[in-house]
This record gives structure tokens, C-alpha cells and sequence, in this order.
């Protein structure tokens, strides 16, 4: 039985470098201009490969008119769906417990002021609800961008599942994780900062499972952690991409993540089950939408992948 563990841990550890030599680069390449559907489909979204695409939506006006002026005219009193944490870290590990935000709802006007005029023990505020709430809470900006990408939805034969609004502080932080979507993510003004790391590095990325909690903000303006009462342990990925305890997971030497940035007027296409981190300059503006992946052979295999790497344990 060693025998065959040693064998798998080898081929897990080979897989990956294999992965890298057929086909990812050590960059994330640009495109100047959109491609067609069917070179994105055969280039991209076939092989899993992550780009960032130049030019593909310079005809939103929202490139021009989304500034906080206009947004407070234009949806100031609208009430929209806040997250607010201590320390910038939604829906990631503290300590031994997976903590999620405080969801607050608040007009559009209130969050630009709390953000504008910071105050102490005020917490970090981040416009994150992954619902389609560009379209639930904000529907009065949609005449200012498409709502689908219509070389993606032809290249898909669909439309997203959905389209979200990202608005926040730049100490708000994108703990790692992946999802199952492709994902277009279009930065209006400021920029995003990605590290991204491709699935066949599963092996290398540890997983634990955490009671999930929430943040809660006490009258004093200080936090506390309150767990969610009879809720299924949470997997979650404890290591933190910018500041990685190697010592407890030293497996993790043996990944390769891309950095890029994703500036204003630049849409990054994120392949579905790839590893990601994100951070972003104060007051950064995105839209992105999330096309439902095809849990095809190529999901198949990842489930194997990450069902070999549990099961091993440390390589």
C-alpha cells in the first residue's frame, strides 16, 4: 500500500509540471482586441487558459460616467447589499473558524460617504453580493454597459448566470478560492490585482474545514464572531497567497500562480476552477459575469484530481 501511495503522490507532483510545459505560460498574455467566438472557444475557454482582453468594451459609457459623483446622482438612494468586516477579509479563514461578512444594506450615497470619510473602528466596507445585484439592486445602470458579452454568450450558446457590481476599499481582500463559472471581469476604473493559479496545481493547495461564522459589528464599532448555529462544517483554503506559512504547508513550494493586473478598460477572462486572490486599488469599479462552466469530461477530471489529492494527503 506505501508503494502505491508514493506512486500517486509522484504522479501528482509530476501532473502539474506536465500541465505547464503542454500549454500555460509563465504570463497572462493580452489580446488588443475581442476575439471571435469561435477562436475564443478554441483557444481559451477549451484549453482553460486565462487572458486579458484590451478594447472589448471601450463603447460603455460607464467608462466615462462612473464616477462617485454621477453613481450618487444617479443611484445615491438606492439601498443596496454591503459587506462589512474588521479587516478588509470576507468569506475567509480566521483562526479556526470560516468567517463570512456582515451583510448591511444601506443607500449607495451612505457607502460612498463611509468610504470617502474614513473613521475609526468604522470597518471595511465592499459592495461584493455574488447575485446578479448589478441587475437586482442596480438596474438603473445597466443603459451604461451591456448586460452579457455577446461574443462570450455566442461562443457559450447562452447567457450569464449572472452579473455582479464590485465597489470597494483596497484594503478589501479575495481570500483564495475558485468557482464553477466562466468568468469575464471588466475593471471600469482603478484596478485588480490576481493571483491566479491553474487547477492541475490542486495537489498543492491545502483545504480544511472550518465552522462557518459571521462578523458582527457591536455598537462600539468593534467586531465579534458569531458562529452560524448548526451549519455543515465549511472546506476552505487556509493559505494566504501573499504571505504563505510554508512551514505548515510546505507543499505549496511546488505552485506556480500568475500575477497580473487588470486595469480600467481591461476584462480579464478567468477560466472556470482556476485558484484566485484578489486585491484592488481604493475605490475600484468592476463588473463581471459568471457564464455556468459545462460540468463536462474536463470537470471529471478535476473532481479526480482533487479527490487523489485529499485522499494523500501531503506530497
Amino acid at each position: 500500500m506505501a508503494d502505491v501511495l508514493d506512486a500517486v503522490r509522484k504522479s501528482l507532483r509530476e501532473f502539474p509540471k506536465e500541465a505547464r510545459e503542454l500549454y500555460l505560460g509563465e504570463n497572462v498574455p493580452y489580446l488588443e482586441q475581442p476575439p471571435t467566438p469561435l477562436q475564443f472557444y478554441r483557444e481559451w475557454i477549451g484549453p482553460n487558459k486565462p487572458c486579458i482582453i484590451r478594447n472589448a468594451f471601450s463603447h460603455w459609457p460607464a467608462l466615462q460616467k462612473w464616477n462617485p459623483a454621477y453613481l450618487r446622482e444617479a443611484v445615491g438612494s438606492k439601498v443596496i447589499s454591503v459587506a462589512v468586516t474588521p479587516n478588509g477579509y470576507a468569506d475567509a479563514v480566521r483562526g479556526d473558524r470560516f468567517v463570512m461578512p456582515e451583510e448591511r444594506r444601506m443607500t449607495f450615497s451612505s457607502l460612498l460617504d463611509a468610504m470617502e470619510r474614513r473613521e475609526e473602528g468604522a470597518g471595511v466596507f465592499y459592495v461584493q453580493k455574488q447575485c446578479s445585484n448589478l441587475m437586482e439592486e442596480l438596474p438603473e445602470l445597466t443603459g451604461d454597459l451591456e448586460t452579457h458579452i455577446p461574443w462570450m454568450s455566442e461562443a457559450l450558446g447562452k447567457l450569464p448566470d449572472a452579473v455582479n457590481f464590485w465597489l470597494g476599499e483596497a484594503s478589501a481582500v479575495t481570500s483564495m478560492h475558485k468557482d464553477h463559472y466562466e468568468n469575464l471581469y471588466c475593471v471600469i476604473s482603478g484596478e485588480k490585482r490576481f493571483i491566479l493559479i491553474p487547477p492541475s496545481d490542486r495537489p498543492f493547495i491545502p483545504y480544511e474545514l472550518y465552522q462557518p461564522a459571521t462578523y458582527h459589528q457591536r455598537e462600539d464599532g468593534t467586531f465579534e464572531v458569531v458562529d452560524e448555529e448548526h451549519a455543515d462544517k465549511v472546506p476552505w483554503i487556509p493559505l494566504d497567497p501573499l504571505k504563505p506559512d510554508l512551514e505548515r504547508y510546505p507543499d505549496y513550494r511546488l505552485a506556480c500562480p500568475l500575477h497580473c493586473t487588470v486595469r480600467a478598460g481591461e476584462m480579464l477572462y478567468l477560466p472556470s476552477l482556476w485558484f484566485h486572490h484578489v486585491q484592488q486599488s481604493h475605490g475600484c469599479i468592476a463588473v463581471n459575469f459568471w457564464y455556468d462552466m459545462e460540468f463536462d469530461i474536463k470537470y471529471s477530471y478535476f473532481q479526480l484530481l482533487e479527490s487523489l489529492s485529499m485522499t494523500v494527503g501531503g506530497l
